[in-house]
């Protein structure tokens, strides 16, 4: 189910770590990958809930990435979040400031921090493995040194301008959700044992940003596959009120007081004195448009497992 049923601005956030963190994520992946999910999630819900910043619990769809345009092992995490979130007694909808969510400086000091405990905690427990050029991280005194370093250090967290409407939200989402490491229309060529495909230089000037690399076939391969998961890793994950175990309840919840807080000052008075709305019947639930949450999926027709097959003959 996709978060873009409720009528509110939109905020893309992004997560990143410095180069010392995703070397040990590097070997690590399952290990460090699930720290910065847990991380980002606690820092999000942590600084809305603060009512200096927001004072509420908020909910959004997060997402690792582990690659950068040229494909070199770069993890971060994009999330995607209503700009707002439920009044601690949820009896209300509290909305950000048009164009602000949440101040990045303080996301990333928190986050920091709290990548920064995880990690020692895991290097603690024995559930990080130091080889290869993270051998010197054996000692305990290089690692406390090497965290420490990490910890002198601004780490970047960036919001990208709001979403403006459901349909670039769904824009976002799907570029998001599903991307792999190089997209089709990046390649150019395959030639003479050489690929060759464009990329994004964000420190170039605006006119000069797109590049092109030619890369060996075999180190083209290397870069490609450093971004496969560990098996069974979830790379896209919900959470607060869109979490999976009570999204249903609480997107219910959402968007009836977001309907009471555009209407009327007594409807929005009476939207705290009722119950939920009831629930829908679970056959009309089924039939609801995943997509849009208004229209009706109709069925047409069954089709047989007769009709199912290929008619492609079989020429073997």
């Amino acid at each position: 189910m996709l978060p873009i049923g409720l009528d509110t601005q939109y905020f893309h956030v992004v997560f990143t770590v410095p180069a010392s963190i995703a070397a040990i994520a590097f070997q690590n992946k399952a290990v460090v990958y699930g720290i910065l999910f847990r991380a980002t999630v606690e820092t999000l819900r942590t600084i809305a809930a603060d009512p200096r910043h927001l004072g509420a619990d908020i909910g959004g769809l997060a997402v690792l990435h582990t690659w950068s345009q040229t494909l070199v092992h770069h993890p971060h995490i994009h999330c995607l979040i209503p700009g707002g979130g439920l009044s601690p007694d949820r009896t209300r909808w509290v909305n950000c400031r048009p164009g602000f969510f949440l101040p990045v400086r303080v996301l990333a000091r928190l986050f920091r921090r709290l990548v920064l405990a995880a990690v020692q905690a895991a290097f603690e427990a024995g559930q990080v493995r130091c080889t290869g050029t993270l051998a010197a991280l054996a000692d305990a005194k290089t690692r406390t040194r090497t965290l420490a370093e990490a910890r002198q250090i601004d780490w970047v967290v960036y919001a990208k301008p709001p979403c403006a409407g459901p349909q670039q939200v769904l824009d976002y989402i799907g570029r998001y959700r599903h991307r792999v490491a190089l997209s089709n229309d990046r390649l150019l060529d395959v030639e003479d044992g050489q690929v060759r495909f464009t990329y994004r230089d964000s420190r170039a000037t605006t006119a000069a940003r797109r590049k092109t690399m030619t890369l060996a076939a075999s180190e083209f391969i290397r870069r490609f596959l450093l971004h496969v998961l560990p098996a069974g890793f979830h790379r896209i994950r919900y959470f607060g009120f869109l979490a999976n175990r009570h999204r249903r309840d609480s997107l219910a919840r959402c968007r009836h007081l977001l309907g009471a807080s555009s209407g009327s000052s007594t409807a929005a008075q009476d939207a705290t004195q009722h119950d939920d709305p009831a629930p829908v019947p679970a056959a009309v639930a089924r039939s609801i448009c995943p997509a849009c949450l208004q229209g009706r999926l109709i069925r047409v027709e069954y089709l047989t497992s007769d009709r199912c097959r290929s008619v492609i003959p079989d020429t073997s």
